[in-house]
């Protein structure tokens, strides 16, 4: 039913928790089935004078309560961000993440579309 790899997401979770001193917070609950995510992330600190775009996210950490796939995929969506600049963040995809985590059952969709939805808002609160 679930992929390898989203399993693992799931047992083996990446980056869970919370970011001290966060940059920005954003937390989404998915009203047809209870499902919540919250991200929070913190940029990289630096003496050189940059766009918010162009700031790398230093950390991304995440907390969700959920389904299976509901984890995984803000296990995923964590792997995906951490690393890129604001913008190049916003570039994610649903297919990319859904790609990340194996594939997705249609009935478990809404597991990726609460990920994405919390990230894009978690980078419009910065």
């Amino acid at each position: 039913m679930y992929s390898a790899e989203l399993l693992d997401h799931f047992q083996n979770p990446r980056n869970a928790g919370e970011v001290e001193a966060p940059d920005s917070t954003a937390r989404l609950e998915n009203p047809a089935c209870g499902d919540i995510l919250e991200l929070s992330l913190r940029l990289e600190k630096s003496l050189e004078k940059r766009k918010l775009e162009a700031k790398r996210i230093a950390e991304i950490r995440f907390r969700a309560k959920g389904c299976v796939p509901a984890m995984a995929c803000g296990s995923a969506i964590t792997e995906l961000v951490r690393g890129k600049n604001v913008d190049e963040a916003r570039q994610i995809s649903r297919e990319e993440l859904v790609r990340k985590v194996g594939g997705l059952p249609q009935a478990s969709a809404h597991a990726s579309h609460l990920a994405i939805d919390t990230l894009a808002a978690l980078l419009r609160n910065l």
